[in-house]
C-alpha cells in the first residue's frame, strides 16, 4: 500500500491547524549560506540543530555523499543560482563518518540494475554513449575525499566567483559532531 493517502490526510490536518505558521520565512537564506550535504535520513535533522540553523537560515542542497559527479550538474547549478541570484556568500560542504558512498560498487549498482528489469542493453548503451557508470557511481574510501572532491570542484568552477569561501566538514551522524576538514577565507571585494 502506497504511503501516499497517510501522508496527504496529515497535510491536510497541517494545513487547517496552521502548524505551517512557525516555519514562514523567505527565499533567501538568512545566514547567506549554501550547505551541500549527503542525503543520509540520520542527518535530515540532526545536521541543522546541530549547526544552531532553523528554517530559512540556509539553502540545503542534498546528494549520496555530497558528492558533486559534474560540473554542470543539477547540484552545481543550485549552488551558482544561491550565491548569485539568493545571496549566498559562504558555502558548507559536510559529510559524515559512516557513509554508504564508502561501500558503492560501480559494478553491484549495474548488477542491481539488471535484477530489477533494466534491459542490459540500455546500460551497454549507456556505457557507448559516454557514460561511465564508474564515475557516475563514484564513491570514496575515506569520508574526507568526497568532501574535497566537491570542495575543490566548486571552487575550480569557472562561474564560481573566487571570493566565495568553500568550507568542508564531516560530521558524527549520532551526536551531530562537527569536524573541519578545510577552512576557506577569502575576502569579498
Amino acid at each position: 500500500m502506497s504511503i501516499v493517502p497517510s501522508l496527504l490526510e496529515y497535510n491536510r490536518k497541517f494545513v487547517e491547524d496552521k502548524k505551517y505558521v512557525q516555519y514562514m520565512t523567505d527565499k533567501f537564506p538568512e545566514k547567506k549560506i549554501v550547505v551541500l550535504t549527503c542525503m543520509d535520513t540520520r542527518l535530515s535533522e540532526l545536521l541543522p540543530k546541530a549547526m544552531g540553523l532553523k528554517n530559512g537560515d540556509a539553502k540545503y542542497i542534498k546528494n549520496a555523499g555530497a558528492v558533486l559527479t559534474q560540473p554542470f550538474g543539477s547540484a552545481m547549478r543550485s549552488i551558482l543560482v544561491a550565491v548569485y541570484e539568493l545571496g549566498a556568500r559562504e558555502i558548507l560542504v559536510v559529510g559524515h563518518h559512516g557513509c554508504g558512498m564508502s561501500e558503492i560498487d560501480p559494478e553491484r549498482m549495474k548488477q542491481r540494475f539488471l535484477e530489477h528489469g533494466i534491459d542490459p542493453l540500455t546500460i551497454q548503451t549507456l556505457e557507448n554513449s559516454g557514460i561511465r557508470m564508474d564515475k557516475f557511481f563514484r564513491g570514496f574510501n575515506r569520508p574526507e575525499e568526497g568532501v574535497m572532491h566537491s570542495v575543490r570542484m566548486i571552487r575550480r568552477h569557472p562561474l564560481f566567483p573566487q571570493s566565495v569561501p568553500v568550507h568542508g566538514f564531516l560530521m558524527d551522524p549520532v551526536t551531530g559532531l562537527l569536524e573541519v576538514v578545510v577552512e576557506d577565507y577569502r575576502e569579498e571585494t
